[in-house]
This record gives structure tokens, C-alpha cells and sequence, in this order.
């Protein structure tokens, strides 16, 4: 596996030291390899080699245009879930017709603009969205795709914030709406209904319930088709996640053998919407210890990064592994914190650490997906740099944030 590996007690990227990275960028950094996303990538495009895909990249997780640009020449396809996310896909080189648009709240600009530029297909949530992109059509003079997103009411095990897939989620539509739209697809005028589509959540380690979702959306695909229906794809959603270890993930080859056989006998394009399990591991966050704070019943650890950084732990209780560029070989335990005035800004609580010095070095590990993607100006921080390691060396894909930067838009 391309990524992360120590060489004499010192955190490697590929080849390239961390410290070296940090030394020439400065800290906090966020650091990811170009080998392990495409190798990660390639897991999934051969895992469901055996029937018409498309691995539509879920842009959400990481959506730094350099990454977009290198999963764009792979063949990725790309799943957005707003006007931006589609700017972006088609600025980094992802054909329209390779785009689906998801998401429970489409404007009326982002269909106008989605309509267009020509996209696979529109994920629609409900019903009166598909009235919104017909009465957009009308407009346009060419019928887009519509495949409708179905609530299939299964648990994905995953964190309550992170679930979709239930009835009481603002998510999809029940089955039985679904059939009915499709029974009544003549009233939409200008929409073509191609295919269905589910997402029940994110981290899901268990094959489990993604094998019972492709099961459901099989069978209603089945019924749709035996009804008149001309569907062309099937979306399994994204979800697959990402676990401390490689070995405790769900990797692409449990989870095509866990789905394709319920899509025998169909005869329909498979999408699928990975974005976490694609660039999570391929990424680090690096942080400097700005010093140790020791008290009568607690250890700190103060980093320079901070939960506007990397707000995964303080929004999901997400657990990020944690280690010294350098190793010490003394443990202790401690909180790892950062500079922001929140009592939640946090990166582990009471972990078993390296005992850092002041100006060490700290790797926040699998940190590739929702990390950048979700860091903020909270505190009137600037936000960090991004870094792409290939083959050899290393390059900034999106430089520091500077108070200028900060400070332009407010200006009279």
C-alpha cells in the first residue's frame, strides 16, 4: 500500500520526509499521496470490473482541485451536491456527462446551470423536485436524466449524524413514491426517468446493510422494469468506511462481493459514490506541538492545529489516529488539543502518546477525507495548506491562507 510508512523512526509520505514538508511549508499542513488515491481508486474500478460501472468520486470528501484532476484521469466520474461542487468537477477536468447531482436541496440557479452544462443525471429527492427540474427543462429544450433517490429505511450502523438511510432522515423517498412517480411518468414532460438510487450513510464498516440496500434497490429496479420502465443505471450511493487500520476497513473487494449478486439478471449500469474511502487514508494532517501543559489531573498536548482544521473529532466523536513524526519511545497520556476557545477543540482525549518536546511534530492520521473539506476560519484563523506527494517530491496544491486573504472580502 502506497502512503504512510516510517524509514529510521521518521514518518515517510511516499519517500518524502514529513519534517522536510513541514520545515519548507510550515505547519498546520495537510499532506496526502498521490499513489495511495490512485491506488485506492483502482481498488474500486477492478473490484467492480465485472459489470458496466462508474465510480462517480463523491466530491464532498475532498475536493481540492489537484485530486480532482488526477481522479478525473483515471476515469472517475464525479457525485456533487451543489452549484460549486459541479463548478469544480468540470474545472478539474470531469466531463459533464460523467457528473450526477445529488443532495436534498437543489436551487433553482444550480438546475438551470446543472441543466446546461449536460450532466449523467440528476439524483432527485422528492417528488416535487422532479417537477422543479421538468419546469426547469422546459426551458432548455433537451430532457435530462432523472434517477430517483429511495429512503430504503436501513440502519448503517454508523454514527447518527452520518445516517441517511432511515425513515425519519431528511434523506430520499419512500419506495412507494417512487413507484408512483414512475407510474405517473407521463405528466413529467420533460424528464427522462433513468434509474434509482440510495445512500443510507457514511463510515459503514459492515457489508451488511449496503448487501440489503442493493437487494432493495434490485428488487424495486426489477418491478420498475417489469412495469414499463426504461431504467439505464442503478446507484449503490457511497458509504464504504474507513477504519483506524487498513485491515479493519471495508476494502472495494468485500464490498463488490458483497453487492454484485443482487444486481444479477439486471442489466443496467452500475454507479457507485465512493469519496471517504478513496482519499481518507491518503491523507495526513501535520501539526507542531506548541507546547506540553501538565496539570494535577490531566495532561495537553497544545498543537497548532486546531478543530476549525479538522473538525471531524469535535463534530463526530471521530477517532484519528495519532503519532510523532519522530518517534521519542516515552508515552504518556493526554488530551491533544489546539488554540481555539472551545472546551470541544480537540483531536483525541486521554490517548497513550509519545511524550512530545516543544516544536515536535504531530501526524493526525487518516485525515484525507472531511478534513480540509470541512476546516473553517473559526477564530479568525487563516485556513492551512494542502501538499500533493508524487513521485518523489511534493508541490502545494492550495497555498496558507494569509490575514490578507481573511480580511479582503470585508473591506469598504
Amino acid at each position: 500500500m502506497s502512503g504512510f510508512e516510517r524509514e529510521g523512526g521518521e514518518l515517510l509520505c511516499d519517500g518524502v520526509p514529513l519534517a522536510k514538508i513541514a520545515r519548507e511549508i510550515g505547519t498546520p499542513v495537510y499532506i496526502y499521496s498521490r499513489a495511495a488515491i490512485e491506488e485506492s481508486f483502482r481498488r474500486f474500478d477492478e473490484a467492480f470490473a465485472p459489470v458496466p460501472h462508474l465510480i462517480c468520486y463523491a466530491m464532498k470528501a475532498n475536493g481540492n482541485l489537484s485530486i480532482v484532476k488526477l481522479l478525473a484521469g483515471l476515469g472517475a466520474g464525479a457525485d456533487v451536491v451543489s452549484g460549486g461542487e459541479l463548478r469544480a468537477a468540470l474545472e478539474a477536468g470531469i466531463p459533464a456527462e460523467r457528473i450526477v447531482f445529488s443532495g436534498v436541496g437543489k436551487t433553482d440557479r444550480e438546475i438551470l446551470f446543472a441543466l446546461d452544462v449536460g450532466i449523467l443525471a440528476f439524483n432527485a429527492e422528492s417528488e416535487r423536485e422532479v417537477e422543479k427540474i421538468d419546469e426547469a427543462a422546459a426551458t432548455v429544450g433537451r430532457p435530462p436524466r432523472v434517477a430517483l433517490r429511495v429512503n430504503p429505511d436501513i440502519d448503517s450502523g454508523s454514527h447518527p449524524y452520518v445516517v441517511t438511510g432511515r425513515k425519519h432522515n431528511k434523506f430520499g423517498m419512500d419506495p412507494s413514491e417512487a413507484r408512483t412517480i414512475f407510474r405517473e411518468a407521463d405528466r413529467f414532460e420533460h424528464v427522462v426517468l433513468t434509474g434509482v438510487q440510495a445512500h443510507i450513510g457514511s463510515q459503514i464498516l459492515d457489508a451488511a446493510p449496503l448487501a440489503e440496500t442493493a437487494r432493495a434497490l434490485a428488487a424495486l429496479s426489477a418491478e420498475l422494469i417489469a412495469g414499463g420502465a426504461r431504467l439505464e443505471t442503478i446507484d449503490l450511493g457511497g458509504g464504504v468506511g474507513v477504519a483506524e487500520t487498513e485491515e479493519a476497513s471495508l476494502s472495494p473487494a468485500a464490498y463488490a462481493a458483497a453487492v454484485l449478486p443482487a444486481l444479477a439478471g439486471l442489466s443496467l449500469r452500475v454507479l457507485i459514490e465512493p469519496g471517504r474511502a478513496i482519499v481518507a487514508r491518503a491523507g495526513a494532517l501535520v501539526t507542531r506541538v506548541l507546547y506540553v501543559k501538565e496539570t494535577a489531573s490531566k495532561n495537553f498536548v497544545v498543537a497548532d492545529a486546531a478543530m476549525n482544521d479538522l473538525l471531524r473529532p469535535a463534530l463526530y466523536s471521530a477517532d484519528h489516529p495519532i503519532e510523532p513524526v519522530v518517534r521519542r519511545g516515552e508515552t504518556f497520556t493526554a488530551d491533544v488539543v489546539g488554540p481555539v476557545c472551545e472546551t470541544g477543540d480537540f483531536f483525541v482525549r486521554d490517548g497513550a502518546i509519545d511524550r512530545p518536546e516543544e516544536g515536535d511534530l504531530l501526524a493526525i492520521r487518516n485525515a484525507g477525507a472531511y478534513g480540509f473539506a470541512m476546516s473553517s476560519n473559526y477564530n479568525f484563523r487563516p485556513r492551512s495548506a494542502e501538499v500533493l506527494v508524487e513521485s518523489g517530491s511534493f508541490r502545494v496544491i492550495r497555498r496558507r491562507e494569509t490575514y490578507e486573504d481573511l480580511l479582503r472580502l470585508e473591506r469598504e
